[in-house]
């Protein structure tokens, strides 16, 4: 069976607008994917329809929001086949995900002296909130280094590992490169030396399934927004005796079984206890209208459509004169490339006057850049509504500009 392209464009009402007087080319969805009729629609249909807060409401709107609210969440649950619903946690997203884990999980069983291992392809988000902690409790940060192609080399981890080594933490997808880490392969060997594995999937799992019990991981993070579905939601998954074991973060209402001003707090039970305040439930129902809409499509033809253009995108760029194109050869959703002599900046705002969407900068993982010794990359996102077309333009504007500025 073909994938449905065109249907699929025609759910996202954006791609049919002009920008610059041309047709969109939205190449920008690592950054932020755009989002379906059927995402908008959920969301709209539960403000005007159905809003209420959730939890202890006696009325039936309060009693309807809050059993879509959980409904979402076994979603999710099932979407990443964690092992229940108790296993899912809402938070804004991988960033706030990712500090969750170190505020709650890393405040309370590293100690100082302890060791963490990142890798150099790690986005922002998974490296600042370790070196808070790290200073905080004296931790010492030790890195993973890449190979030149933009892979981990799987023969240093054993070197990496000391007794004082408690936990991995390291990007699923890189967010610059594209590199697909075989975690089949890596996780199963921290394991084995005792370490606590964190994976950032913030760039994959709108690209292929992810089933968090075969993976083995301890901690898998997401944002709603990468996956067509709305900002400021997105998934903390955390095996339960973990998360059972973890204290709160943020202290208010929800997350509470008892509050005295005499005798103190008693928190909820997790996951509900990581979930102080109002949720975002807009957002929550339009995420549960994102995974439904990936899901009936089918991950593994989204993954294979995706991989077809992926090919296709690296051939034709690789005509591109003076084009260098960092990464590996096998690689899912982005290519990031610098051309010539000219400054990511610029390659990105003449691309924009053609109406393409790409992004530019040092995309949240600086020491990435500096691994290749550059200030910024230009980076083109590759989602299930592009097309061969739309390759064919970037390619197009990245000859022109050689052929006009050299």
């Amino acid at each position: 069976m073909s994938f449905p392209l065109e249907r699929v464009r025609s759910d996202f009402p954006v791609l049919s607008r002009e920008v610059n007087g041309q047709p969109l080319a939205y190449l920008d969805s690592a950054a932020s994917a755009q989002k379906p009729r059927q995402v908008i629609q959920r969301e709209m249909s539960f403000f005007e329809q159905g809003y209420a807060a959730v939890h202890r409401g006696i009325h039936t709107m309060s009693a309807e929001a809050t059993e879509q609210m959980e409904n979402v969440r076994t979603q999710a649950a099932q979407f990443m086949n964690a092992e229940s619903a108790e296993e899912i946690v809402f938070v804004k997203g991988s960033t706030e995900a990712i500090n969750l884990v170190a505020n709650t999980w890393g405040r309370e069983f590293l100690q100082p002296g302890d060791h963490i291992i990142l890798t150099e392809m790690e986005h922002h988000a998974n490296i600042v909130p370790w070196q808070m902690l790290a200073k905080e409790r004296g931790l010492h940060i030790d890195v993973w280094h890449l190979t030149p192609e933009g892979e981990l080399d799987l023969s240093q981890l054993e070197s990496l590992i000391t007794p004082r080594t408690k936990l991995l933490t390291l990007a699923h997808v890189s967010n610059v490169l594209g590199t697909v880490n075989p975690l089949e392969k890596i996780i199963p060997q921290a394991k084995a030396a005792g370490l606590t594995v964190l994976v950032d999937g913030a760039q994959a799992v709108m690209h292929h399934a992810v089933d968090v019990q075969a993976l083995g991981c301890d901690f898998y993070v997401w944002s709603g927004h990468k996956l067509y579905g709305p900002t400021g939601i997105g998934i903390l998954y955390g095996r339960k005796a973990l998360l059972d074991q973890m204290p709160p973060w943020e202290g208010g209402g929800s997350m509470i079984k008892h509050v005295s001003l005499t005798e103190g707090t008693t928190f909820a039970a997790a996951p509900w206890r990581f979930e102080a305040g109002t949720p975002n439930t807009g957002g929550i129902m339009g995420l549960g209208a994102a995974i439904e809409y990936v899901t009936e499509l089918g991950l593994q033809n989204i993954h294979a459509y995706e991989q077809e253009l992926m090919d296709y995108a690296l051939k034709a760029m690789e005509q591109v004169p003076d084009i260098q194109i960092y990464g590996p050869t096998t690689r899912a959703g982005v290519i990031a490339f610098n051309l010539g002599k000219h400054h990511a900046y610029d390659v990105g705002s003449f691309l924009d006057q053609y109406g393409i969407a790409i992004r530019t900068g040092h995309h949240c993982a600086m020491p990435l850049m500096s691994f290749y010794g550059v200030p910024a990359m230009c980076r083109a996102s590759l989602a299930m509504y592009n097309t061969r077309e739309e390759v064919d333009r970037l390619v197009a504007g990245l000859q022109r500009i050689h052929r006009l500025l050299g």
